[in-house]
């Protein structure tokens, strides 16, 4: 086994290799950019060095500064995660020329599975079903339309080098098709350094299903069951779990046996996943095998108890699998999801920023947290906005839905908008409660899982719904906070030292301000027998009885009992009832007023942070209401920016290459006259 083995990656997968190395007692070596040079992966390796700049292009993606630190700091072996250069064959062929053990396949393994176009070739010659479509070396547009139209359309646009949803596109007609070509081609080059495409005939309302593969340098390859990733959002995906609900023993048995003829066509050494697409009637197709470690790999590792990092070093290091294939066994079900820095109430954009505060469960048997953040660190512009994955097990899916609800409800992160909420009812939803989604369905009806949740409630109800809410955050507020002290007093020992409200007789209604849903309620808290009488203007509550410990609260509210998980921060307070979280903001008393929404009729502003790619406009171009402007990149996405209306360009504040901060304005539309 290797005594030191360097992470060329960063974040939550470079954590989870730190962690296994400890346990195996090797030295872990971390690399990291100008940006990462106080993240957490640099904080937990054994030792780090420093690789280049804050942008990919010039750290995780430079082969010879990985090298150059392999070399100094006296690595055996590198360990490349995902993404960055994980599937990179020539990165794979240098580690082997410095005679280093890289942790994964070959680098002609690679060649062979890198391009989705050669694999769908070679897995077509090895009889493996494979989606109708083109994957030729002519590249030249009008070329790649022709082969469009004689595949048919719907048809999807891919990247040949891709992966993680990135340089992917669906075109539903001839007039759509150069437009989405042009879009994916960039965003490939961007992401992955090469544009070739290959295009797909598009199967409607697929499931997404994968095999978890492993192979040796014994000619020993097995597969470790599957994967079902049919929750996904523009082709990323939001929620993984084993086993599918869908495949029958016999599909399950018929797609497993593919998957490990695949690995065996190309003599695959490592871990890989063999992807496959299943139309509804239970036909499957080949879209492409991972040549590297997969985020979702946890989801694996909790069915079957096996420890897939521990056996990708050990297979690089020369040793046989540990297991045979009859020697596999699954229990249980397991899900992951993935907590992002985004908001998904504006189109899901990546968010950044200093994570104020992080609470994630505890882990336990049935719960697993791999992050790559903790509190006080930042969620930067140029990496994936990735925070966490919450992974849980348990005997059925029934209970592991309801163990990750309980593990997403004792989530919170202040700082930057995540996807929580989203995730939440992503997991209580009848399509994924029942097993029935498919790779469209969150696209098709996105509006079911974002936005403000309709109560069905009649308005006197929400109005008795809400001043429940905001008794209980009234009582968690008094039951958890410090009596403010009286600094014009010198003896803090006295109890007129203590500046709570409390007179003789009776207590003064104690003031208290909170925003929730973006309202502002004035409450006056006032001591009654044995309760506290809550009221805003035009409705008031009784509590009873109210009580905060191990992070619940509980309380009678009108006489009805009541038990919310509780989180308080400096300015804010956290309840969940167990299916809604609500988070109510305590403001300054005594300041009036309500926020106003600004106005962007004549401008284009930057949502965040990054570069722009592409203008599609000059100063004096007329505008039609919603035609694109720009194009910026940022956390490896692009963002497509449109006017807010017709109009006339005025001025354009960037030029394409510029770096511009969140809120710049970019372009200015003249006034309506």
């Amino acid at each position: 086994m290797f005594e030191r083995v360097l992470i060329a990656n960063r974040g939550e997968i470079a954590c989870r290799v730190i962690r296994t190395c400890r346990r195996l007692g090797i030295r872990s070596i971390a690399v990291y950019s100008e940006a990462d040079a106080n993240a957490l992966h640099v904080r937990e390796a054994d030792e780090a060095w420093p690789i280049g700049g804050s942008r990919p292009q010039e750290s995780y993606l430079r082969p010879e500064a990985i090298l150059e630190a392999a070399r100094l700091s006296g690595a055996q072996a590198i360990h490349p995660g995902y993404g960055f250069l994980s599937e990179n064959a020539d990165f794979a062929d240098a580690v082997a020329a410095a005679g280093l053990a890289f942790v994964g396949p070959s680098g002609a393994s690679m060649r062979k599975m890198g391009s989705k176009a050669g694999a769908k070739d070679l897995m077509q010659a090895a009889g493996v079903p494979v989606v109708p479509g083109y994957t030729g070396a002519e590249q030249a547009p009008a070329a790649l339309l022709a082969a469009a139209d004689n595949v048919g359309y719907p048809l999807m646009i891919k990247a040949a080098h891709g992966g993680g949803g990135k340089g992917m596109r669906i075109v539903r007609s001839h007039e759509e098709f150069l437009p989405n070509l042009e879009s994916c081609q960039r965003e490939a080059r961007n992401a992955f350094g090469r544009d070739r495409v290959l295009l797909e005939r598009y199967i409607e309302q697929p499931r997404h299903i994968e095999i978890q593969i492993f192979g040796d340098t014994h000619g020993n390859v097995i597969h470790l069951g599957e994967r079902e990733c049919s929750a996904q959002r523009r082709y990323q995906k939001v929620l993984e779990e084993s086993p599918s609900t869908f495949l029958t023993p016999e599909l399950r048995a018929r797609m497993g046996a593919a998957a490990v003829a695949a690995g065996r066509a190309i003599d695959y050494v490592n871990a890989g996943t063999v992807e496959f697409i299943v139309a509804p009637d239970g036909s499957f197709y080949f879209m492409e095998i991972n040549t590297r470690l997969q985020v979702e790999h946890p989801v694996t590792e909790m069915v079957t108890g096996l420890e897939l990092v521990e056996w990708q070093l050990r297979v690089a290091a020369g040793e046989p699998l540990p297991l045979q294939q009859d020697q596999v066994t699954m229990r249980g079900h397991a899900i992951e999801v993935r907590l992002y820095a985004e908001d998904p109430d504006r189109g899901f954009l990546p968010a950044s920023g200093r994570i104020e505060a992080l609470r994630l469960p505890a882990p336990s048997n049935g719960v697993r947290i791999d992050a790559g953040v903790e509190t006080g660190d930042a969620v930067t512009i140029f990496y994936d906005p990735m925070i966490a994955k919450v992974i849980v097990h348990a005997s059925d899916r029934r209970s592991a839905l309801a163990r990750l609800a309980d593990a997403l409800a004792a989530s919170e992160v202040v700082g930057p908008r995540t996807n929580l909420a989203f995730l939440e009812r992503l997991i209580r939803h009848p399509v994924v409660v029942e097993g029935r989604i498919d790779t469209g369905y969150l696209d098709r009806h996105l509006e079911e899982f974002i936005g403000e949740e309709e109560s069905g409630d009649t308005d006197g109800a929400a109005t008795a719904s809400r001043m429940r809410i905001l008794a209980a955050a009234a009582a968690a507020a008094l039951a958890t906070e410090v009596p403010v002290v009286n600094l014009a007093s010198d003896d803090r020992a006295s109890p007129w030292a203590i500046a709570d409200g409390w007179r003789i007789g009776h207590d003064d209604p104690r003031r208290l301000s909170l925003g929730l849903l973006g309202e502002r309620y004035d409450l006056a808290v006032a001591i009654e027998a044995n309760a506290t009488r809550v009221a805003t203007d035009d409705a008031s509550a009784l509590v009873e009885g109210p009580r905060v410990a191990g992070g619940w609260l509980s309380a009678r509210i009108d006489g009805t009992a009541l038990r919310w998980r509780v989180q308080v921060f400096d300015d804010l307070l956290v309840l969940h009832d167990g299916a809604r979280r609500n988070r109510l903001q305590r403001l300054p008393a005594y300041q009036h007023g309500s926020s106003v929404a600004v106005g962007v009729g004549d401008k284009v502003t930057a949502p965040m942070p990054g570069r722009v790619v592409l203008l599609r406009v000059a100063v004096g171009d007329v505008v039609a209401q919603d035609q694109e402007l720009l194009v910026m990149e940022a956390m490896k996405m692009e963002l497509a920016l449109k006017s807010p209306r017709a109009g006339t360009i005025e001025s354009i504040g960037a030029s394409v290459g510029d770096f511009v901060e969140a809120d710049a304005v970019l372009v200015r539309l003249a006034p309506v006259t």
